[in-house]
This record gives C-alpha cells, structure tokens and sequence, in this order.
C-alpha cells in the first residue's frame, strides 16, 4: 500500500515572514482578499500586523470576523455569504485553528457549491475542487492549521464537533512567524503548545505512522519539550521554537491521523466550549498510559525526545513510564489542570463517550477501543 504525504505548496519561517503574504498575492495575480480573524485578535491589533502588509502594497481587502472559538456552522453560512458578497479572490487566514478551519470550510463550499450543507463535510467528503486559496498566518503555535488537511466546525445544534478531512482545503501559503504568536497570553500559550504535543505522540503513535511521518513526530516532541516553557514565559527562543515544532507536527499528523485524545477532547469542546488544547493537555497521559501496551517500544523514543536520561537502560515498562511521567511533568509546568473535575458533568459521561467512539480521530488510536472504555477513562479523569 502506497502511503501519501500532502503538504503546502509553500511556506515562510522565521521573524517578519509576515512580508511574505503580500508579495504572494502580488505573484499569483489575486485582485482582492477576504480576511478571516477572530474578534480578540482584530480587538488588540494582531490582525493589523498583516493587514499593514497588505495596506503597505496597495492590496484591497475585506475582513470577516464572525468566529467563535469553537466555530460553528452559523460562522461558515454567512462566512460563504459574505464572500460572495465581497468580490474577493484569495482568502488570507489570521489566527488559531478557529479562523484557519473557519476558512477552510468557506473556501470549500465556495468551490464545491453542492456542499453548502456544512454539514455534508463531515468526515472525508467527496469534493472535486481545490478551495478558494488560501494563505494562513497562524497566530498560536498549535494547532497547526496552517499545514493539515484538516478542520473541525461545531454542530451547535446536536453539541457535537465534525471532524472534516479533506486534501483539497490546506493553505496554499504558509507564513509561520514567531512575531505574530507574541502577542498570545500565559494560559493560550500552554493550550496550544500542548495541543501541539499531543498532535505530535498521537501522530507517532497512531496506526497509520510510517517513517516519513515518524521522522516529523520525533523532532516535534523533541522542539515542543525543549521550547514550550520558553513560549510560556515568553521568550523569543521559545517562541520561535514553538512555532517550528508545532508546524513539523502538522506535517505529520494530518497525513497519518491522531487517535482517542482528540476523540474524547472534541465532544468537551462541543458540550462546554472548553479550550481545545486544555482539553487535550488533561486527557493526554491518561490515554497514553491506556495505550501503552499497543506501542511497542515508541514511549521509549518519546522520553529521550522529551529529554529523559538514560532511557537506553530502562526496561519497557520504564521506558513507557517515564514518557508519561515527562508529559505530566511538562503539562503540571505550563499550568494545565491535572483533571477534568472543573469541566465534566458525570451525569454527561454517556454522552461524551459515544460521541468521542463516534468521532472520525478514534479509528486511528492505536488501541482498539469501546464505548465503555472510553467512558472509564473520563471517570479516571474525574
């Protein structure tokens, strides 16, 4: 069986790589963008960083700021509507995940008009063109929209995430600079930087991993353990490694997919708009310790990548407890909760559970798993 990798056509690292965005739209001839940011980040001038670029150049464009954290439905419908309205030819993506999949699923519909039922998307869709394109300036060094195939809008109505694979909705551009993360707070930056980390051992891990992705894994837990706590405090180190490493573990995980932490983290952020990182960062060693027996001796790979010593010496169960024992450790630093008490009601777990078995990530864990199991595992949260 042959194994896929698909990438961006092109992407800029490094401080004011934001300069790169006009000149793209300069060079692939574009007449107008439609500009997708978040409130917050309109509110206290991130988004302005790159449309002075575009101002600078003499690039009209319009902006669309009607995203929520958990982007809805809603969100896309009259994203589509105003973009029609808008006269526009690119799209150019401000922000976290939120706007990345926000635009993602507007320049899908837009060129695969049969699919303007958002919730059509769902899954892997059958679309046949490539969407309006995009170029992404990611804001958080997490999610790694920027590079995936993939998106997540919520299903308000139903209190569920869809989970949308789809080869035809990754950025065409881009632009990972450190510059525009900054500016994000303490607790987003320990969010999303443990998002990040989970992209990368779930990638690693995952039933579909292969050397090339494992290559990709590997390095981004090696940078997100040796940066994170710099980002958090802000350092520009820590900022630029953080970018880097949560771009290398998109390169990965959205071409092998993720497994049960994404599965059980996306009905919270559903049911109770909990943060999508938070989430993540609470259920990840407690899923890794359910998983272990199905890794081989790859726990072992992620401790010395954590920055364990001495992990050739330990036996197996060692190995795998000291992976474990660094992801806590990491997580407890950054100031994740260490349990879900604050967030789950128990008279929700059923709910939880058969959404997070339903959800299109669990197929990948390498463990096969049960509704029942996953239910005690949010009850080992609790």
């Amino acid at each position: 069986m042959a194994n896929r990798f698909v990438l961006n056509e092109t992407s800029y690292h490094g401080k004011g790589a934001i300069a790169a965005v006009a000149a793209e739209i300069t060079a692939r001839a574009f007449r107008k963008a439609f500009v997708c940011s978040d409130p917050d980040l309109i509110k206290f001038g991130v988004t302005k960083k790159v449309t002075d670029v575009l101002d600078a150049a003499a690039i009209p464009y319009e902006i669309y700021s009607n995203i929520k954290p958990n982007p809805t439905i809603e969100n896309v419908q009259t994203g589509v509507a105003a973009f029609k309205a808008s006269g526009a030819d690119c799209i150019v993506a401000i922000g976290g995940g939120s706007s990345m999949d926000t635009a993602k699923a507007i320049g899908i519909i837009i060129e695969n008009p049969e699919f303007a039922d958002v919730r059509s998307l769902e899954g892997v869709a059958p679309t046949k063109n490539k969407c309006t394109p995009i170029i992404a300036v990611p804001t958080t060094a997490g999610t790694a929209a920027e590079v995936t195939i993939n998106y997540v809008i919520t299903d308000a109505e139903n209190n569920r995430k869809m989970v949308c694979v789809d080869v035809h909705d990754i950025p065409v551009v881009a632009v990972v600079d450190p510059d525009m993360m900054a500016s994000m707070p303490r607790g987003l930056t320990a969010a999303t930087g443990m998002d990040a980390l989970t992209h990368a051992i779930e990638g690693y891990i995952t039933k579909g991993a292969w050397e090339m992705s494992d290559m990709f894994h590997i390095k981004a837990i090696e940078l997100i353990a040796k940066h994170l706590r710099g980002a958090v405090d802000n350092t520009p180190e820590g900022r630029e490694g953080m970018a880097l490493g949560q771009y290398v573990a998109g390169m990965g995980f959205s071409n092998v997919g993720l497994g049960i932490v994404h599965s059980m983290a996306h009905p919270l952020g559903a049911l109770y708009d909990t943060p999508h990182g938070v989430a993540n960062a609470i259920i990840l060693p407690t899923v890794m310790e359910y998983n272990a027996p199905a890794t081989g001796d790859k726990y072992r790979d992620i401790a010395k990548a954590m920055g364990v010593e001495g992990t050739d010496a330990m036996t197996l169960d060692e190995a795998r407890a000291a992976a474990i024992a660094a992801v806590k450790q990491l997580s407890a630093d950054v100031g994740i909760p260490a349990d879900l008490t604050a967030i789950v009601k128990p008279e929700d777990l059923d709910f939880l559970s058969q959404s997070a078995f339903d959800d299109a990530c669990r197929p990948g864990n390498p463990r096969d798993t049960s509704v029942s199991e996953i239910k005690e595992l949010y009850l080992k949260l609790l």
